[in-house]
């Protein structure tokens, strides 16, 4: 592993994180005790089906539940942040006994503070992975201090503002690529 970087491109009007030494990374790796993501684009593949009653349902990867489990069995917590309050979250993270499970919130990285503060937890004991522009201001925050990720096919607005881009899009497993990538810079892989 050389450097943890994101795509060279600075985009304009916002801050980039910096480049981490791999020493770095596997510092910050170390004391991660929770990763949280957003759903839609991240767990999912942004699509949702629809009936006459509204949301019937959302596609899940298994690999991403795996992920989960692993990085529970290292002694790190997950949690879901998502902007949508979703029945097929919630049970979801019901299944994979997933606790810290943030539905309907429209402040992501306020959320996130409220959610260290209850925890005793700091910005640099989380990870964090998003793909749209409402997981932006939480990507930075959590960027300084801890470790962050996209999948393939996030926005390049938040490509460009993590330390790990996932060889795959949401919904086919990035969660779990983010999980085994935290996992190897700990030594656990």
């Amino acid at each position: 592993m050389g450097p943890v970087t994101g795509p060279r491109r600075r985009p304009r009007g916002r801050t980039r994180l910096p480049q981490l030494s791999l020493a770095e990374a596997r510092a910050r790796a170390r004391r991660i005790r929770l990763v949280l993501a957003d759903c839609d684009g991240v767990l999912t593949d942004t699509g949702v089906f629809y009936g006459e009653s509204g949301e019937v349902m959302k596609r899940f990867s298994i690999r991403d539940g795996m992920g989960v489990e692993r990085l529970r069995l290292a002694g790190v917590d997950s949690g879901i942040v998502s902007g949508e309050v979703s029945p097929s979250i919630a049970r979801r993270a019901e299944k994979l006994a997933i606790r810290h499970v943030l539905l309907g919130v429209k402040d992501k990285r306020a959320a996130v503070a409220a959610l260290c503060a209850q925890e005793a937890l700091t910005l640099g004991e989380l990870a964090y992975m998003g793909d749209d522009v409402n997981d932006v201001a939480v990507l930075e925050a959590v960027g300084k201090e801890g470790l962050t990720g996209a999948p393939a096919d996030a926005l390049p607005e938040v490509a460009a503002r993590v330390h790990h881009r996932c060889a795959v899009a949401g919904g086919q497993g990035a969660f779990r690529d983010f999980a085994e990538w935290l996992l190897a810079l700990r030594g656990e892989k």
